[in-house]
């Protein structure tokens, strides 16, 4: 080869790896500027280079494609009509640019269901072709699929798609479940955030501002959780009432009384509901006690001794159930019926044992703290030594129902119209004035606790 086309050959691969070099520091360079400006949200000036960076450089970075979203949405809040569907389209092609570039750093769970939501919001595609989506990323990454809203909307189309004859009403009941479970885990997770900051503070310890935001977000989407979970069992309503459990149950019967996850789940479902009077419930109950002896079987039959006004049977199935439980928020709810017995019986003690049993398995189980309010202020008189610690008693009942109201959402206008109540009882500011150097007062009895006297 002579030297004149070596030549010609060298000069082109320096010409070729300096254009590359050039690309790539354009990219750079137009991704930076972008990425800057889409930073202080100046969206405007952002859009153009970010663009260009999406359509040159695709594979540059994934913060493209986070602050492209960012962007897009800002424009979808304040768009209407066809505007806002076309930005929803738009939205739409961006979640899947990200997964084809990006797929180990996009979460499925969260893609699908965004995709799922704008479809729904916007009218776009059928019901069918808007639950696959909301299904696909349920289904596969359960995980980071949890709006509120989202979850929503998700069981809302099946609960549809089976008006429509296109699902099953087993499937609407399974589906209600699962979404069921996993919304009173996120409750759970919150409550409990809530519970120990809100003790901490009770107890005159400041919160750190992290703290004190923790605190208030977990409060923002307990209420956000607790208003999705009614709104899914109002769009449940009358396919799960005993009009239609029981000859759906009844039905099926015959055909799958050996089947042991069909048994469970009809039995569940009727308790729940409260169907224990039918016969159908005895012989779904029996059925299962007789292949699979377990935790809800003792429960069940501690409900059907309870029916029968053998309270001492019901309180020995029910304390086998809570032993061998193993799923929290049942356990929580075996607990709960313990205490309510104890409770009935006059047993205040041991009813706030199991009320704090039940809260420590179900930290958003507000009523338990609801139950504890309700026995202390009804101990006022006989937990007091003088007048001024008697009433004091409603300071503790007061702070109680106050907590009730912070881990359950749905339980808070019930909560503050008793924390309200117990206030007015408790001592006035003339009585507390009158008490000079009282900063606390020791309850005695079977409540044992002490009480802050509130600051003048």
């Amino acid at each position: 080869m002579n030297t004149k086309v070596l030549f010609v050959i060298a000069t082109g691969l320096v010409l070729s790896t300096a254009s590359i070099n050039a690309q790539a520091t354009d990219c750079a360079t137009t991704a930076s500027i972008a990425y800057e400006h889409a930073k202080v949200k100046n969206y405007d000036a952002a859009e153009e280079p970010l663009w260009k960076v999406r359509k040159e450089c695709p594979t540059y970075s994934v913060a493209t494609y986070q602050f492209g979203k960012k962007l897009l949405e800002a424009k979808y809040k304040k768009a209407s009509g066809a505007p806002k569907t076309t930005l929803a389209n738009e939205l739409i092609a961006l979640w899947k640019e990200r997964f084809q570039y990006f797929p180990g750093k996009t979460k499925i769970g969260d893609m699908h269901s965004d995709i799922g939501q704008l479809m729904y919001d916007n009218k776009i595609g059928t019901k069918e072709t808007q639950f696959a989506e909301f299904d696909k990323g349920y289904s596969e990454d359960k995980k980071n699929f949890k709006r509120p809203k989202k979850l929503y909307t998700y069981f809302s189309l099946f609960v549809d798609l089976h008006g429509e004859g296109k699902k099953e009403l087993q499937g609407v009941f399974d589906l209600y479940d699962d979404v069921t479970e996993k919304i009173e885990n996120e409750e759970n997770r919150l409550a409990k955030i809530i519970a120990e900051l809100t003790e901490k503070e009770e107890a005159g310890t400041a919160l750190s501002s992290k703290e004190k935001r923790a605190l208030k977000n977990s409060g923002i989407n307990l209420t956000a959780f607790s208003k999705v979970k009614a709104g899914i069992n109002q769009k449940l309503g009358e396919l799960a009432d005993c009009k239609n459990l029981i000859p759906l149950y009844t039905g099926q019967f015959e055909a799958k009384k050996a089947d042991i996850n069909w048994l469970k789940g009809a039995a569940g479902r009727m308790s729940a509901k409260e169907c224990t009077e039918d016969p159908l419930f005895f012989k779904l109950v029996e059925a299962l006690h007789k292949s699979d002896p377990s935790a809800k079987t003792a429960y069940y039959l501690g409900l059907l001794a309870l029916k029968d006004k053998k309270t001492t049977t019901a309180l020995k199935y029910f304390n086998q159930s809570a032993e061998l439980e193993t799923k929290s928020s049942d356990k929580a709810k075996v607990y709960f019926k313990i205490g309510e017995i104890m409770k009935k019986q006059g047993s205040k003690g041991k009813a706030r044992s199991y009320y704090r049993k039940a809260l420590k398995q179900k930290p958003s189980m507000g009523i338990c703290y609801l139950r504890i309010a309700s026995m202390i202020a009804s101990s006022a008189n006989s937990c007091g030594t003088d007048v001024f610690s008697k009433r004091a008693v409603y300071w503790l009942a007061e702070n109680y129902a106050r907590r009730a109201g912070k881990i359950d959402p749905s339980l808070k206008s019930t909560a503050n119209k008793y924390a309200a109540n117990y206030r007015a009882k408790a001592p006035t500011k003339t009585d507390i004035f009158n008490n000079p150097g009282i900063t606390s007062v020791s309850v005695g009895c079977w409540i044992g606790e002490t009480v802050k006297v509130p600051k003048l």
